[in-house]
């Protein structure tokens, strides 16, 4: 079984059932000894790039916006049992051109990684990918908390987690409290669980 550990504000470590190490938007939070299999940059702002954080395996994939969009497309990415789904994602400091979200689907399980973004069109098709787990930005700039939820209903995860809580912080728990998602699970930076 898959588990995922929130290291704190946007950024967090997949790991599969057979040990394979996936990193989302490294920057925050402890947790980075693991050597990655795959490392998933969703923008250039430099608290979602820090790639200089993670030791690499010798055929580890990084994956960034700039792949993500080449050709002018979102593009998808399969290797290992891993698959990956680039999504739309924009907000007023987003542009859609420079900015992507993710679907991952490993060990059976799908999980949305938002990324820095508020609603997209794209995001009511996605009911129909069946997503396990929704990861969205709660910060205000980026995304109000009643967008969030709003953009949780939208997306029908069955679990929806709060994070990019607060800037220039790891995380905010009372604000956190306030994500007002169906079935939301709130998780703490340093935290792991089971997916």
């Amino acid at each position: 079984m898959a588990k995922l550990l929130y290291q704190g504000h946007g950024s967090y470590r997949i790991m599969t059932w057979d040990g394979r190490v996936i990193y989302v938007d490294p920057y925050a939070g402890k947790g980075y000894d693991l050597p990655a299999d795959c490392v998933l940059v969703t923008h250039q702002h430099h608290d979602h790039n820090q790639v200089k954080l993670i030791t690499q395996k010798p055929n580890c994939r990084v994956i960034t916006n700039v792949e993500a969009l080449e050709g002018g497309k979102h593009n998808s990415f399969s290797f290992d049992g891993i698959e990956i789904e680039a999504v739309e994602a924009k907000s007023l400091f987003h542009s859609p051109k420079k900015c992507v979200g993710y679907v991952i689907a490993v060990d059976g399980v799908k999980i949305y990684a938002s990324g820095d973004t508020s609603k997209t069109e794209q995001m009511s098709a996605f009911a129909e990918k069946e997503i396990d787990y929704a990861l969205f930005p709660c910060g205000g700039a980026l995304m109000s908390l009643k967008e969030a939820a709003e953009c949780a209903r939208i997306v029908k995860a069955k679990h929806n987690i709060p994070i990019h809580i607060k800037p220039g912080a790891l995380f905010d728990k009372k604000r956190s409290e306030r994500f007002d998602a169906p079935n939301r699970l709130i998780v703490e930076p340093g935290e792991e669980v089971e997916l």
